[in-house]
């Protein structure tokens, strides 16, 4: 028996997978997989048949274009990845697709492939081990307590969430957080020297990292030594500097970028068999090796031992347990309802929806421990830190706001690893704007269905002075695009509670919750019109005859069209106004519903909304008009500015009449 050969066992997988699909990364696969071996084998605690135990470790493959080392492990060690699925590599509605999918694949701990995003995913997965620990654990119940462990490749520490999120992870003291670091020196472009030459030990000891630096990547021993030295830091987040050859094995390649992300070739692949010394066809694995790999046993001696420690746990403490449970489940507490009920009956203030977001967040925030989040350094200006918040912290891990600093993209992403651990509701805030800095991860929410809310400000030109580099602009119609994400802009506190409600509700994808600085009238409904909120749209003022014109809108501009319609009935027009805080629920609804509000076939109607605009053509037809925004805004006061733009009572009054006109 050569132990090589359980190291080789990836490599080949992942050799001939590549070969086979005539596409993929098989260098990374191929330099790593010692470490992957040793990592698995010696300290990963983990259960193949059960990926979800709540104390696994996680394992993040942040470089996720080696995506055929993950899908080597899971299927080596006993997950339901087959030896089919990997010969299926990269092919439509395969469970092992190009990059790893968490939503799709058992054993993947999340969707990796935009580079450095797995990284600041498993940053937030130590934020929430951390806090879930100072929360749940008693002393004599370590309930939680496991590590998580991240490949990452030097591409992902040339992104600059990197930074971002490598920088928070050592203020906040993450000392569970392993990162093993390939430093194999080729990127696409060849070597890492034309554009990445910064120490990165220097680096990441300013960070306030433990650097374990100058390990050789496909030495056992040494590999086993560092993880180990890393497991004993009690302050810090690790970093483990490993150096490899890409393409390990590979006679002619290794070492080279034309290893990275292309098939070695059949030639090659056969003189890298000889090579290596591996006399077995493709997809070929012995018995002994496979059960060598296998964690099955193992795993599930520990999830039992674990099992035993939760059963004494729920006997002595019967709360913190069905709260736990609760959390794991993912389910609301039953009287969250009736507080946004009281809180909706009992308030009749003009307010931002900023405030009336903080006031929402005052009454339900202490009946929702789930709530984790913070602002991207705007805590004064998002509202999203209520009176019994308190931070997260190295030295107090049990707070629940987290102080993310200026880094939207590492707050977003750090958030979508939150989720994923399990056990919260993870939210983000900073201005509108700056949606644009961390677009990337709130697609990747959006991707893996992940149900975090994010909760922006300052949504308009109607924030004022600060001018068009503020100003949002297409911000509100490029969230509203993305697949599965909904964008709730609320009127006021009414719609604020109701919209809030319906972002925790829903768990199947993000929620963007889009808010004013500019203060906002309270608007008259009836307790059926509240109802009709949820459906994201519904007609807040109506009329007593047939309905001359339909005046749409969200937000801020609500107030206009209320105001528009009670001058617009002095002349003789009958107005109907409709509320739209979220236009993709309301497209979700019945068309019976739909078209209650508005109807099918009818011409007269006008959007009026501060924003580009042209998301409402769905809902205007080819007759209709809007008001709305096809430029950058200016600096100015903001209500200045909301006239400048002629979003005003007169002017939606001057719009309807001539539309109204046009169409006869």
């Amino acid at each position: 028996m050569n132990k090589k050969d359980f190291a080789n066992a990836i490599r080949f997988l992942s050799l001939d997978a590549v070969e086979k699909a005539k596409s993929g990364h098989p260098g990374a696969p191929m330099g790593m997989a010692d470490i992957a071996y040793v990592l698995w084998k010696k300290f990963l605690q983990h259960n193949p048949k059960n990926p979800n135990w709540i104390n696994r470790d996680r394992f993040v493959l942040s470089n996720g274009h080696g995506s055929m080392l993950l899908y080597s492990l899971l299927h080596l060690t006993g997950y339901d990845v087959s030896i089919d699925d990997i010969k299926n590599f990269r092919q439509l509605n395969s469970i092992t697709p190009g990059h790893p999918e968490c939503d799709i694949t058992p054993g993947v701990e999340t969707t990796t492939g935009p580079l450095g995003q797995g990284l600041a995913n498993a940053v937030g997965m130590a934020i929430a081990e951390k806090s879930l620990a100072a929360e749940f654990n008693t002393k004599n119940h370590n309930l939680i307590d496991h590590y998580t462990y991240v490949f990452s490749g030097d591409g992902c520490l040339m992104e600059g969430i990197s930074h971002e999120v490598c920088s928070l992870a050592g203020t906040l003291g993450l000392n569970k957080l392993i990162v093993i670091y390939d430093m194999n020196n080729i990127s696409i472009d060849g070597d890492t020297s034309i554009a990445f030459t910064e120490n990165i030990k220097k680096r990441f000891d300013s960070y306030g990292w433990n650097v374990i630096d100058n390990i050789n990547g496909h030495d056992h021993k040494s590999i086993e030594q560092s993880i180990s030295r890393a497991k004993r830091e009690r302050s810090k987040p690790t970093i483990i500097c490993m150096k490899t050859k890409i393409g390990f094995g590979s006679p002619n390649k290794e070492g080279t970028s034309g290893v990275h992300g292309a098939p070695l070739g059949s030639a090659e692949a056969e003189l890298t068999r000889e090579n290596l010394k591996w006399n077995y066809k493709p997809f070929e694995i012995p018995k002994y090796i496979y059960k060598e790999w296998s964690a099955i046993k193992s795993g599930s001696t520990l999830e039992t031992k674990w099992n035993k420690r939760l059963k004494s746990y729920k006997k002595i403490h019967p709360k913190l347990y069905s709260e736990l449970q609760r959390r794991l489940n993912n389910k609301l507490p039953s009287s969250l309802t009736k507080k946004i009920d009281a809180l909706i009956s009992s308030n009749d203030k003009s307010m931002a929806t900023r405030k009336s977001s903080q006031v929402v967040l005052e009454n339900i925030g202490p009946l929702l421990p789930e709530l984790i989040g913070g602002s991207a350094d705007l805590k004064e200006s998002n509202l999203v830190f209520w009176p019994e918040s308190k931070p997260f912290s190295k030295k107090d891990p049990s707070g629940k706001y987290i102080h993310y600093g200026v880094r939207e993209f590492g707050m977003c992403a750090i958030n979508n690893g939150v989720y994923l651990h399990g056990g919260f509701r993870p939210y983000a805030s900073t201005f509108l704007i700056f949606s644009e800095y961390a677009k990337n991860a709130i697609r990747m929410s959006a991707l893996m269905h992940l149900p975090v809310i994010n909760v922006f400000t300052h949504d308009s030109i109607g924030l004022g002075e600060d001018g068009p580099t503020h100003q949002a602009i297409e911000q509100l119609t490029s969230l509203r695009i993305i697949p599965g994400m909904s964008v709730w802009r609320p009127a006021d506190v009414t719609e604020t509670a109701m919209s809030w409600k319906s972002c925790l509700d829903k768990i199947d994808g993000p929620s963007s919750l889009v808010l004013t600085r500019q203060s906002l009238p309270e608007l008259y409904r009836s307790k059926i019109q509240i109802g009709y909120i949820k459906k994201g749209g519904y007609v807040l003022q109506d009329c007593n005859k047939e309905v001359d014109v339909i005046l749409i809108s969200s937000g801020s501009e609500v107030h206009l069209c209320v105001d528009a319609a009670n001058k617009l009935k002095h002349d003789g027009l009958e107005v109907r106004v409709v509320s739209i805080p979220c236009l993709e629920e309301f497209l979700s609804q019945s068309k019976s519903y739909r078209n209650s509000v508005i109807p099918d076939n009818f011409d007269n109607i006008i959007a009026v909304e501060a924003g580009i605009g042209v998301c409402w053509d769905i809902l205007i037809g080819k007759k209709g008009a809007k008001i709305t925004m096809d430029s950058f805004g200016v600096s100015a006061p903001g209500d200045v500015a909301m006239k400048h733009f002629g979003f005003t009572t007169s002017n939606v009054i001057k719009q309807t009449k001539k539309l109204i006109k046009k169409n006869g």
